[in-house]
């Protein structure tokens, strides 16, 4: 299982927990529900106080004369506040208020978005360990790469490879034995009176721009700044600091070139070049 199809599954289970949480949230509410109790206000309360005091004491002077001594005591005698005898309901009886519904919803419906947000940004980061660039490809048949890349006339085609980013090229048995990359694992099939096989990085080791194939000059010419490179990525001209960055490659017990794309080989430029260049017109 790809890391899409655990986003999509996880976006899916996402909207369906925050779906569930709304609906379990209506349902606990219910048609039965109490309006929830604001907070008491002390001082409207003591103004209330006053207020009826007031009321009270006037009331009291008007009708003092027809009123008996204990009928004045108990109509100044201070009110009953309802507020202090109100019957406490408990959280279950009063169950979600709509102010509690809201506040629950809009923290359901972040908490998806949080989870999505987390589920995007792991599918996003998490190393592919099969296939893609930074594991190990496979360009093809060693045999059938060759045929390809070598012309008739001697001239060099090389062979691109998108999913390892590699140019395929060449190289002597004798030529791969003394260049700087042949004990660096970066040569693969030179034996026999076969030639070997490189995979060149196509970024340009200047800022990294990418270098396209000169089949006219056999080499590779970076058109952003001018570096350029023999065919078997050696440095020639320009502001490289060294030669084209490769590969490790090996041949499969099937004869199929295996492109390790998480293993960079780097070289300085080379004092020996084991290509000649140019041998034609620039393109560039």
């Amino acid at each position: 299982m790809d890391a899409t199809t655990l986003f999509v599954i996880g976006i899916v289970a996402a909207g369906a927990l925050a779906l569930l949480g709304v609906i379990t949230i209506a349902y606990r509410r219910g048609p039965t529900a109490e309006p929830m109790v604001g907070t008491l206000d002390r001082k409207a309360l003591a103004r209330d106080r006053q207020r009826i005091a007031q009321q009270e004491a006037g009331t009291s002077a008007v009708s003092v004369i027809s009123l008996t001594e204990e009928e004045t005591e108990a109509e100044t005698a201070p009110p009953v506040d309802p507020l202090l005898e109100r019957e406490k309901v408990s959280k279950t009886e009063m169950q979600v208020t709509r102010r509690s519904f809201f506040n629950r919803a809009l923290l359901a419906i972040f908490g998806v978005y949080l989870v999505q947000f987390t589920i995007a940004s792991l599918a996003f980061a998490w190393p592919k360990l099969k296939g893609g660039f930074g594991a190990a490809i496979n360009v093809g048949n060693a045999d059938e790469l060759r045929a390809e890349i070598i012309q008739p006339d001697g001239t060099i085609v090389p062979f691109f490879m998108a999913a390892a980013q590699s140019w395929i090229v060449p190289i002597a048995e004798g030529d791969a034995a003394v260049s700087q990359f042949g004990d660096l694992n970066a040569v693969a099939g030179a034996e026999g009176g076969e030639p070997g096989l490189m995979a060149l990085w196509q970024r340009c080791v200047h800022l990294g721009c990418r270098v396209p194939s000169c089949v006219p000059s056999q080499g590779f010419e970076c058109p952003c700044h001018g570096s350029r490179y023999n065919f078997h990525g050696e440095y020639e001209a320009g502001p490289a600091p060294r030669n084209m960055d490769r590969f490790v490659v090996e041949i499969s017990d099937r004869g199929d070139m295996i492109v390790e794309t998480g293993q960079v080989v780097q070289t300085a430029r080379a004092k020996v070049k084991t290509a000649q260049y140019p041998q034609g017109p620039s393109c560039v």
